[in-house]
């Protein structure tokens, strides 16, 4: 039986249809609080999770999506005006004033002095931080507090992974190594754009990336580190997620990359390679070194007290296995390990 979620769940009556971001937030038209609409999103969004493993769970993942995508675009400033304007909003000729450094913002909202400031900008180059991990190492705010004031101050919405669920479908069209590589978690399209959650402003070689890969710009929206990672983690393990899809639109990306030259058949995916991270690749290594070691030890061990002793006894020294066991040890782990 057919459920009308904006009726039931949210109270929006039948004749505001399709609802627009601030109906579906339960907002008053054109509310410029970016704390109220975040906090109203919250609620709504917990409610609707009320029936995310019900009878209703995909029409509760939709809307859960839906509403997200209002509240990262109300809260985004320059997506907010233009969605503002074509629901008839008139805005003045006033000026842009620009953004305020993060360390201010947090000054203004008193999450920290105004002479802590030097101090934060101290530990950030002694250490080699950003002043968002500066704040966060030196526990004068919380991740989510400094993830906030960076995004107010590069113009862009704070996402809570949390309480967010990301596409299916995105997710398979961008690669584990890509992903991790940049620190990034795509989230869904979002009429013209993909919107993206990142740590901090992209650059323009991910936003071509994304460009070429689903046709449209990508947006980003500011998360914290631990949660990117945690959701990395969580939707990237190792099988979660068909890397063949991902391989076919990287072929295709390539295609359209070309400057010149004709297609020759179907574009025929690769089989992808297992992808290692950095600390994995440093850890096979490590491994495949004190492995060779043994190899070389072993080998010596077994020609001198073993073979010798009973095969060339007159021998005072003798050395056969070395010459074998190593080389193919170091043949097996390239083969295993280091080629991919």
């Amino acid at each position: 039986m057919a459920i009308d979620v904006y009726k039931q769940w949210l109270g929006i009556p039948e004749e505001l249809r399709p609802p627009t971001h601030y109906q579906l937030l339960r907002l008053i038209d054109f509310e410029d609080d970016p704390e109220k609409i975040r906090a109203h999103y919250k609620k709504l969004n917990g409610l609707v999770r009320q029936y995310a493993t019900g009878d209703y769970m995909l029409e509760s993942q939709d809307l859960l999506n839906e509403l997200a995508k209002a509240m990262l675009c109300l809260t985004d400033k320059s997506r907010k005006r233009d969605y503002d304007e074509s629901l008839g909003r008139e805005f003045g000729d006033e000026k842009d004033r620009g953004s305020k450094p993060m360390l201010r913002i947090l000054v203004a909202e008193g999450e920290i002095g105004k002479s802590q400031i030097s101090e934060v900008e101290e530990f950030a180059d002694r250490r080699g931080l950003t002043h968002r991990d500066a704040v966060v190492q030196m526990k004068l705010v919380t991740p989510q507090k400094a993830a906030e004031a960076l995004a107010q101050e590069l113009g862009r919405p704070f996402v809570d992974l949390e309480s967010t669920l990301p596409d299916d479908n995105v997710l398979d069209q961008v690669p584990r190594k890509l992903v991790k590589t940049h620190s990034i978690l795509p989230l869904f399209v979002d009429e013209d754009v993909i919107l993206v959650a990142a740590m901090d402003e992209p650059d323009h070689e991910l936003e071509d990336e994304f460009r070429l890969r689903f046709g449209k710009p990508m947006r980003a929206v500011i998360a914290t580190p631990l949660q990117i990672n945690q959701s990395i983690a969580k939707y990237y393990a190792p099988g979660a997620r068909d890397e063949a899809i991902a391989a076919q639109f990287d072929s295709k990306s390539v295609g359209r990359g070309k400057k010149s030259g004709k297609s020759s058949g179907k574009v025929k995916a690769e089989k992808p390679k297992s992808e290692m991270t950095d600390d994995e690749k440093k850890q096979n290594f490590q491994l495949g070194l004190i492995f060779m070691c043994w190899a070389v030890v072993g080998s010596a061990l077994i020609d001198q007290f073993l073979i010798k002793p009973y095969l060339f006894p007159r021998w005072s020294f003798f050395l056969g296995l070395i010459f074998i066991v190593p080389p193919i040890a170091f043949f097996l782990l390239y083969e295993k390990h280091f080629k991919k």
